[in-house]
């Protein structure tokens, strides 16, 4: 199975308690380095600079770029992080990324900050396959410190199959809240809504509301979690066809992330540590009906 990836690539300081260190980073290493690990083949829609440290990684990896190179710097970011909040401030950008045909089985749109035009959106959802939306970066605006923060925004899902929230930019993008705004999200036509609120994962599928919880841990560089959780529900959907196996195992993939205490692209967990999690958390997976 082939996956797409649009997301920029990005250099993240990440500071933690009074640390700091400087690691690539970015939806789009995470997401493609996650879907590898479980066999999948990747194509990455990105742009970064010739400073960016992956790109020979990237081809001894067989993630394949597309006119990726840009005469601009990599993308940058400073992540602040406290437990499992964060501040992000956005101190570079790189050019915006362009819609290129392709045969993907499947899609991830995922920016960071406004890489991806409305246009380009309309175009990678439009190209009839399973398309995974993390919309975060659609929702982000900066301020005069250049700090980020989220707006309410509109945005088109027509042609998306599953998405992934937290309460926040679920408000966001619905002036809902908890139930409200999942089942909105699924009224757009959304078939998998994903709703994450820290320990606690829901998926809304039709009527019923199935939920995992991770177990309670210290939390180091919680980085880059989301984005290896959104590349395996989707690599899973594209081999099982089975929901309930996505979300366990795309579960199991953000646990072994943070047990490993890793930092930065170490915690990509290999394929037989998700999916012995992923076996766990499908037996014990709650629903109820909303």
């Amino acid at each position: 199975m082939k996956v797409g990836i649009f997301s920029h690539c990005t250099m993240d300081t990440i500071v933690y308690e009074n640390e700091q260190y400087e690691a690539p980073g970015g939806p789009a290493s995470y997401c493609s380095i996650a879907a590898r690990k479980q066999k999948h083949d990747v194509n990455l829609y990105t742009k970064f600079g010739s400073n960016y440290p992956l790109e020979e990684f990237f081809n001894e990896n067989k993630i394949i770029t597309h006119n990726a190179l840009s005469s601009k710097d990599t993308t940058k970011f400073r992540i602040e992080l406290n437990d499992s909040d964060r501040k992000l401030f956005v101190e570079n950008m790189c050019d915006k990324i362009d819609f290129i045909d392709n045969d993907d089985d499947g899609t991830i749109i995922s920016p960071v900050f406004d890489e991806i035009s409305l246009e380009t959106y309309s175009q990678i959802k439009n190209s009839d396959n399973f398309t995974f939306l993390d919309p975060q970066g659609f929702l982000r605006e900066k301020n005069s410190n250049n700090e980020v923060s989220l707006k309410n925004t509109t945005l088109d899902l027509t042609n998306v199959n599953a998405i992934k929230m937290n309460p926040d930019e679920l408000f966001a993008l619905t002036g809902l809240t908890g139930h409200d705004g999942i089942k909105q999200l699924q009224k757009l036509g959304i078939e998998y809504v994903i709703y994450t609120n820290k320990k606690e994962i829901s998926l809304l599928v039709k009527d019923k509301l199935y939920t995992i919880f991770l177990p309670k841990m210290t939390l180091t560089d919680t980085t880059g979690i989301g984005d290896i959780f959104c590349s395996t529900f989707t690599c899973t959907m594209l081999k099982e066809k089975d929901f309930l196996w996505a979300l366990s195992f795309a579960g199991g993939a953000a646990q072994s992330a943070l047990e490993s205490k890793a930092f930065g692209l170490e915690k990509v967990p290999e394929k037989n540590a998700l999916e012995s999690n992923g076996s766990y958390f499908y037996n014990i997976v709650e629903f109820k009906q909303i």
